[in-house]
This record gives C-alpha cells, sequence and structure tokens, in this order.
C-alpha cells in the first residue's frame, strides 16, 4: 500500500503543529481525518482550531470531521471514537499526538502540573488506544500511533525535568505493551520521534523563542514520516521506536535540508534521541552551505 485514499485517522491535538502535519499528509492521498483536539475559538499566542483545521485537511484533498475533545475525559473520547467511525464507515488509524510539556525539576513542577501532563501524556494516549481497538480491529490495515520517545532509560533524560519525562515515557511504555498484546489482532503500534526540534507553538512560546525555532526541522517531516508508517504492513511494522529522519532514509529519502526552518541555522537536537541513533547519510546537524 502507497496511499492512504479513503483510510480514516483519528487525531489527537490535529489542530496545529505535528498534529495537523500529519492530518495534511493523509488528506493530499484523500484521506478522511478526525481532529480530535480541545481548540475551537483562537488564541493569541495558539494558531489554529479544530475548524481552521478542517478547512485546511479539505483544502489539502481531504475530508475533516472537526471534533472538540479533551483526550482526559473517558466519555468525549468514546463519543468521539464513535462519531468518527459512524461518519466514515469505521477507523484505520490512531494518533495520539496531544501533549502536555512543563520543564522543571521536582521542586519547580506542582503537583497540578505532574497531573495535567500524565493525564493528557500516559494516561489519554492509553486511553484513546483501548477505546479504539474495538474500531480498529476491523479495518484492514490498522495502526496506532504514539508521538513519544524510544525508551532509553538514562539518567540525563529525567534528571532536569522528570515529571515530563516520566510523562512522555509513560506513552513509549503504551506502545511496549499494546504492540505486544495486540500483534496477534493485526493492529500495530509504533512511537515516533523527531531526531531534532520541530517548529511548533509549544518550541516557540515554551521552550526557546525565535532563535529555537530557526534551528528546528519543519512539522513536515514528521507528517511524512507517520505516512510512511501507516503505508506500511501492520502485521510486519509493530513495536517500533522510529526517529523520523531514520525512517525516511530508509524509504529512500535523501534530502533532509528541505526540512530546515533556516538553513543557515545549526539544527537543535530533540531530547530523548538515543545516542546510539544512526545518523543517516547526508544528515547533518551543521548549518547548510
Amino acid at each position: 500500500m502507497t496511499s492512504l485514499a479513503n483510510k480514516t485517522l483519528f487525531i489527537t491535538g490535529a489542530s496545529r503543529g505535528i498534529g495537523l502535519a500529519i492530518a495534511l499528509r493523509a488528506a493530499r492521498d484523500g484521506a478522511n481525518v478526525a481532529i480530535a483536539a480541545k481548540t475551537t475559538e483562537p488564541h493569541p499566542k495558539l494558531p489554529g482550531t479544530i475548524f481552521s483545521a478542517a478547512q485546511e485537511i479539505e483544502a489539502a484533498g481531504g475530508k475533516a470531521l472537526p471534533l472538540a475533545v479533551d483526550v482526559r475525559d473517558e466519555a468525549q473520547v468514546a463519543a468521539a471514537l464513535a462519531r468518527t467511525a459512524e461518519t466514515f464507515g469505521g477507523l484505520d488509524i490512531v494518533v495520539n499526538n496531544a501533549s502536555a510539556i512543563a520543564l522543571g525539576d521536582s521542586q519547580t513542577i506542582d503537583m497540578k502540573r505532574f497531573d495535567l501532563m500524565h493525564q493528557i501524556n500516559a494516561r489519554g494516549s492509553y486511553m484513546t488506544a483501548k477505546l479504539a481497538v474495538p474500531y480498529l480491529e476491523k479495518a484492514e490495515n490498522p495502526h496506532i500511533l504514539m508521538l513519544s520517545p524510544p525508551l532509553d532509560m538514562k539518567e540525563k533524560w529525567f534528571a532536569a525535568h522528570t515529571a515530563y519525562s516520566m510523562a512522555k515515557f509513560g506513552m513509549s511504555l503504551a506502545v511496549l505493551g499494546l504492540a505486544g498484546e495486540l500483534r496477534g489482532r493485526g493492529i500495530a503500534v509504533n512511537a515516533l520521534w523527531p531526531r531534532t526540534t520541530i517548529a511548533t507553538a509549544a518550541v516557540n512560546n515554551l521552550l526557546g523563542g525565535a532563535q529555537l525555532m530557526r534551528a528546528s526541522r519543519k512539522p513536515e517531516i514528521m507528517g511524512d514520516a507517520a505516512h510512511a508508517i501507516f503505508v506500511s504492513p501492520s502485521w510486519e511494522t509493530t513495536g517500533q521506536f522510529f526517529i523520523d529522519d531514520v525512517l525516511l532514509a530508509s524509504r529512500g529519502v535523501t534530502d533532509f535540508d528541505a526540512y530546515r526552518m533556516d538553513p543557515a541555522s545549526p539544527l537543535a537536537p530533540d531530547f530523548f534521541v538515543p545516542d546510539y541513533t544512526p545518523v543517516p547519510e547526508g544528515v547533518s546537524l551543521k548549518p547548510v552551505g
């Protein structure tokens, strides 16, 4: 399979950033996309709503279903999945992209923020996957994708922001367990993570502002990498923790500079990328030129 035409995707947090990039790449194939996110009204610091995302998806060639969903709420997630399957006649792919981030040590992060990250990242992703299984097991090539890191359990990934790391690695632990649980049903469960920071609202507002945005790759690299996973046979491609450029290089991509926000800026490595991760030929974090 090389196309997602007529496939149905349910993507959490798809109103902007990486989630929207994954949606738009699928839409260019003619896919159906349910946008499961909280933003229904424009926000001064957060571009995009579920409705503006729907317009972009349809302009790209897909069909869109905007759904106001809080991934912490089991009833809302269950209802959104049911409506997606009813609207499009089934469900093929679930993308757990919604995430909360707060960087700080144990003395900085209060328990309210700790709980929020775990409720959205680990619990929300696990619950969405769990509730989607009855629909996915009816699909021809079903996939669950977590936007979470490889399970590289090193102190350096935890020490400066234990609460956030626990929440993100919780998503990855779900990948490990669900992949084994669902392999016999033909449902693939994988993780995808970027080598570099990605130019999203979180990077701009919370991590590094304009300078880090220039040192980032465009969200489109994650959209292309996710697409490569979804067109793979679910019974063969499961339980994997993919890094975006390694995956794309394995599928024949050679020009990674096209994904840079600013070719003149050095690329900023993302958290959680293991030291042993191979660097594909042609990939460099140095400035271009």
